[in-house]
């Protein structure tokens, strides 16, 4: 953005600026309005700038300050009258907004540091900021995003959270066309699609994943399309590597679940683990709720099991592992699971373990043999935490039968 260097940014900025004039360029407590801390004006706070000394100008605000979010530094910044805003902020720069009208652009602390030592060492700094550009085939992608929900799960940490992950970042969706000053260029209409991020844009996706096996599968319970997705995820990024965190660090089931949907290959998973409205109901008793209450909410004359104890609940026929207690001085502790075949009638599956060193992990029996007539087949996991680490320690059980490769994720904490 400097004549000097020119710098990446990350925005969605339909920037009206170009290469053929450049700006006055500030950092934010260079232009503070009076009685204001240095703080405050980094940050771009309302009320911190002085109007006549950002008007015209591109300004410089940092992002270390969560008070304040970057929606409202824009605002700021265009209230003050300036030409554009370059936003310093590590966490956000592969994350970008719909910028609004305002010329815009993120960039990491590197780029951010250099740009600001370019302020303070230039008698008249300045810069432009062009219009963003399609990077195409980025990479790594995809990677977590430093805003995505993270494991192990709030209520109970017996069932592996989060379960999966989808595109949630810069999603073109449709929204109710925007109204306010600003938010519109001049003579533009508002716009019924925008620039989305978040758990909000991650959902549909898989909404529209599971609603595309539906079409193909009729008669599949919801269970089953869950699985589906789940047992067959993406768990490399284009480069061929492990999924990647957003701190550049290969990504945990917490981070990721079991990795990234793959709808078409979840239309052939070769089994499923089918979670019946039972295993909910028994979820309720393992996790306390009263035998009375469970059955005024289900109205039916359910009977809890006999022992109800909250690390039950990974015996759930749920289509990943999690333990949140496995304590290295007592014996090793047995998980059960329950398959359905959906692929080939005569099929013969044998089980592969991918587990952390110390960690001792058997499936019983390791070769399952489908047959005419004969669809399900339960299967047993040991897990042995005598030599494993403390925390958390992850892996998976894969089911092979030389076409489809079932992968059952698993998280297992020694104390």
């Amino acid at each position: 953005m400097a004549p000097s260097k020119g710098h990446t940014g990350s925005a969605i900025s339909f920037s009206n600026l170009n290469r053929s004039r450049y700006y006055p360029l500030a950092f934010g407590e260079d232009v503070a309005a009076k009685f204001t801390p240095i703080s405050e004006s980094r940050n771009c706070y309302p009320g911190s700038l002085d109007t006549q000394k950002v008007a015209g100008k591109i300004v410089v605000c940092t992002d270390n300050d969560l008070n304040i979010p970057r929606q409202i530094k824009k605002l700021v910044v265009e209230d003050a009258r300036a030409k554009g805003l370059i936003l310093v902020s590590e966490d956000e720069k592969i994350v970008p907004f719909d910028s609004g009208t305002v010329p815009f652009a993120e960039v990491g602390n590197l780029s951010g540091l250099q740009i600001i030592k370019y302020i303070n060492d230039t008698k008249n700094p300045t810069a432009t900021i062009l219009p963003a550009r399609d990077v195409p085939r980025y990479r790594p992608a995809p990677t977590v995003a430093y805003f995505s929900s993270r494991g192990p799960g709030q209520y109970t940490e017996n069932i592996l959270k989060p379960d999966i992950m989808a595109p949630g970042v810069t999603i073109l969706a449709a929204m109710i066309p925007e109204k306010d000053a600003g938010s519109v260029p001049l003579g533009n209409k508002p716009s019924g699609y925008a620039i989305k991020s978040g758990t909000s844009m991650a959902c549909p996706h898989v909404t529209g994943a599971a609603a595309f096996i539906k079409s193909f599968h009729h008669r599949w319970s919801t269970s089953m399309i869950k699985s589906a997705l789940m047992t067959t995820a993406t768990i490399y990024d284009n480069t061929g590597k492990p999924l990647q965190n957003s701190s550049h660090h290969f990504a945990n089931p917490h981070e990721v679940g079991v990795g990234e949907i793959n709808p078409h290959k979840a239309l052939n998973p070769g089994l499923v683990f089918e979670t019946t409205t039972e295993d909910y109901l028994q979820f309720l008793c393992y996790y306390g709720y009263p035998e009375k209450n469970i059955r005024s909410m289900s109205k039916t004359n359910f009977n809890c099991p006999r022992i109800n104890i909250d690390r039950l609940i990974s015996n759930i026929n749920y289509p990943s592992i999690s333990i949140s207690n496995l304590d290295r001085h007592k014996p090793a502790q047995t998980i059960k699971r329950t398959v359905t075949n959906v692929g080939c009638p005569n099929a013969t599956y044998i089980s592969r373990v991918h587990a952390p060193v110390g960690l001792e992990v058997k499936v019983f029996p390791n070769k399952i043999a489908f047959i005419e007539g004969l669809t399900r087949v339960s299967f047993k996991v040991l897990f042995d935490g005598k030599e494993a680490s403390n925390g958390y320690n992850f892996g998976s059980v894969t089911w092979f039968d030389g076409r489809h490769s079932v992968r059952l994720s698993f998280a297992v904490n020694v104390e």
